[in-house]
């Protein structure tokens, strides 16, 4: 195992995506090797996670998401039934 503190992690590879980094650190809780997405990081082995906060760059939006629903889309048959079982 390497040594990187949460604050300071090393790049491990570069996913499709240009905005997306696959980041690794040690988790300060365990020890075990931690792999996150552009600095923020779960571990599975204790539960640690670092604050949304403390991640590389800003998190994207509602509205970033191409299943966001936008003004006058048609939402589906799904999702007008279980709004007309509420």
């Amino acid at each position: 195992m390497t040594s990187h503190s949460p604050s300071g992690p090393e790049p491990a590879t570069r996913s499709s995506a240009a905005e997306s980094e696959i980041t690794r650190t040690d988790c300060p809780q365990c020890g075990a090797e931690v792999l996150g997405v552009n600095g923020r990081y779960a571990c599975t082995l204790c539960s640690w996670c670092n604050h949304w906060s403390e991640g590389h760059g800003d998190l994207p939006t509602a509205q970033d998401d191409p299943d966001y629903p936008s003004p006058g889309r048609n939402r589906g048959k799904g999702a007008q039934r279980r709004h007309e079982r509420r």
